[in-house]
């Protein structure tokens, strides 16, 4: 008889095989289309290669280059080919590590020069050699004192070994290359349809700067042609919407050495700032959110019962103070559940909602900081919804419809949303992933909304759903999340009195909308590409005169203007009136009025608005239309 398992896929149905069967057998099982697409398969959390067979009962996913996971892989494999060229046309070269990163991949070498763009040129050719060829990727294991002696002309590569827990390291090789390296890979280097080295620049080893510095070569790839020119003009696209370029030209940030990781705003960033704050406040207000305020620094022992000093430490910064150890927080929720348990709860007051726009400090390496999306300093709009288990669905359907109101009002009209699973390592029983899981799907399904499953991918405390919004070039961001949780009522023992006057466990949502309301703003910059729409402008209209007769006149219909808050400049230089007015569509300033001597006769205003469209107002009117454009967030 035939020994079978059971294989449970992402929708949740079963199939049975025959023990031993490989991930590309069973997607050939499936479909011709998906046995195509198929890079590598993810058995319960652990993703693996096709080639790999499977002998116990498992959850199992086949992974595409549609999915984050599915290009990791293909991004992995083409760094492995990357330093297969390189090998090839650099002998002498020491090899680093080669990891996927968030877009692309890179690999790291130990030689004693610089890579110039020609090397880059020539290892990109190199490369396309050996994916024609479709080399295998084969996979070997050896034993400890085996991998020592492969590697033992790669000093880099003889410390990684001595480091390795396992007994049995594992290399793989494709064509005339062989690496230590874990895995997965694609089948073979023919999946790798395009390819382009990007940049190179120097790394410390293991980012320690007092190791060796190394020569890193960056690089992208795709299982289809067409992609990878969608890439490059996407690239060049977001070249020219850089929001640390843009915040300098148009004056709304700066980055400062003396202060990494915590960008300046400057006052026109501030007031794009101020007004989603003030968006923000507004909306949460209506929805009843207590809006709090929670210290900065908080001693070590709160610390230790949330969890963090343990699991995240490292992130965190800390000192003393009168003998006692204390950290600056990385998170508001411990704050949150402090202020929760200031008193006793009836059942009555749930759900109640804590909200903060609270400062929060993670440390980052130096060298990922990037203006406004990697930094150590950062507003989170956090809330903690504390709740019975029978309001989390309606809570999680009132979060989402907030979330639905905040994007398309701020102008991200398309966004996805991916809900996450249990992983591997987890809290909680299975009755309660279970019913948690299903709470967040019932809320997705009945809002009518598209999603997608990311098996195993939640937190370690609960089930989340997360917000992917599109920006103008077709990026997408994570920014806001709704996560479930039901570790931190455990280790803070908060309680709420029941109408059986006995104490119960409330549920814990965690969420945030922005989620970094400096990120947030990094991505609005760059979706706009510094032009705003009229209510988050930081200069909603400039009076440009013909000359300066009308000055007088201008300085009084900005004071009028601004009085109606209508934020108002007047360019007040001895300038010819079409480079006030390039200077002002360079500075993306959205309406332009006119002054002249007819204007100020008949109390009137040329405008000028983005489309280049010209409008005469009465000045009465142009205020109230101004006004009900300001209002409606046109």
């Amino acid at each position: 008889m035939v020994a079978e398992i059971t294989v449970t896929l992402p929708d949740n149905s079963q199939r049975k095989y025959k023990k031993g069967i490989t991930g590309k057998e069973i997607a050939e099982s499936i479909g011709k289309r998906l046995a195509e697409d198929a890079l590598a398969v993810k058995v319960n959390d652990k993703i693996l290669d096709l080639s790999r067979v499977i002998e116990a009962d498992c959850k199992l996913q086949i992974l595409t280059a549609d999915s984050k996971e599915g290009k990791s892989v293909l991004w992995h494999s083409s760094a492995h080919v990357m330093a297969t060229a390189v090998k090839e046309l650099f002998p002498k070269v020491k090899l680093g590590i080669g990891p996927p990163i968030d877009q692309g991949f890179y690999y790291d070498f130990l030689m004693d020069h610089s890579f110039a763009p020609e090397d880059l040129e020539k290892i990109e050719k190199k490369m396309l050699e050996h994916i024609q060829a479709n080399e295998v990727f084969v996979r070997t294991e050896f034993s400890k004192k085996e991998a020592t002696e492969k590697v033992k002309t790669e000093p880099l590569k003889t410390e990684l070994v001595k480091e390795l827990l396992e007994d049995k390291p594992s290399f793989y090789t494709n064509g005339p290359f062989t690496d230590l390296c874990r895995g997965p890979h694609v089948p073979s280097t023919g999946y790798i349809k395009a390819v382009k080295l990007l940049k190179t620049s120097s790394a410390y080893w293991k980012g320690n700067e007092k190791n060796a510095q190394l020569q890193r070569i960056y690089g992208i790839s795709f299982v289809k042609e067409k992609q990878l020119a969608e890439y490059l003009n996407m690239i060049q696209e977001a070249e020219k919407r850089d929001h640390v370029k843009l915040g300098k030209e148009l004056d709304l940030l700066s980055v400062h050495p003396e202060a990494p990781g915590m960008p300046f705003l400057h006052a026109k960033g501030m007031i794009i700032w101020n007004e989603l704050v003030k968006f923000w406040m507004k909306e949460h207000a209506k929805r009843n959110y207590k809006i709090v305020n929670t210290p900065q620094v908080m001693k070590k022992d709160l610390w230790i019962t949330s969890g963090h000093w343990e699991n995240y430490r490292e992130n965190m910064y800390s000192f003393q103070i009168d003998d006692y150890d204390f950290a600056i927080k990385p998170m508001n929720c411990p704050g949150h559940i402090l202020l929760f348990k200031e008193k006793r709860h009836s059942y009555k007051e749930l759900p109640l909602k804590i909200a903060e726009l609270g400062i929060v400090h993670r440390h980052e390496r130096s060298g990922v900081l990037h203006g406004l999306f990697r930094v150590r300093k950062f507003t989170q709009d956090d809330s903690h919804i504390f709740c019975m288990e029978n309001q989390i669905e309606q809570e999680v359907l009132n979060i989402i419809e907030l979330m639905d109101l905040t994007y398309k009002t701020i102008g991200f009209t398309n966004y996805h949303i991916e809900l996450s699973t249990r992983p591997e390592k987890s809290m909680g029983t299975e009755e309660q992933w279970q019913k948690a899981e299903q709470t967040l799907k019932n809320a997705l399904e009945k809002t009518g909304k598209k999603y997608k499953i990311n098996p195993g991918d939640g937190a370690f405390y609960g089930p989340k759903i997360d917000f992917h919004i599109q920006d103008a070039i077709g990026r997408t961001w994570q920014c806001g999340t709704i996560q479930l949780d039901f570790n931190q009522p455990e280790r803070f023992d908060v309680t709420y009195v029941g109408d059986d006057d006995q104490k119960h466990r409330p549920y814990l949502i965690h969420r945030v909308i922005f989620g970094s309301l400096e990120r947030f703003l990094g991505v609005l910059i760059e979706h706009y590409a510094g032009n705003f729409p009229l209510w988050l402008s930081p200069e909603q209209t400039r009076i440009i005169t013909v000359s300066d007769a009308q000055l007088p006149a201008a300085l009084k219909l900005k004071e009028q203007l601004l009085e109606n808050e209508i934020r108002a400049e007047v360019d007040e230089r001895t300038e010819t009136l079409g480079k006030k007015v390039r200077d002002a569509q360079l500075e993306k300033v959205p309406v332009l009025i006119t002054l002249g001597e007819k204007e100020v006769q008949e109390n009137t205003v040329t405008i000028r608005a983005r489309d280049g469209k010209l409008s005469t107002f009465k000045v009465s009117e142009f205020i109230e239309w101004m006004q009900k454009q300001i209002k409606e967030k046109k």
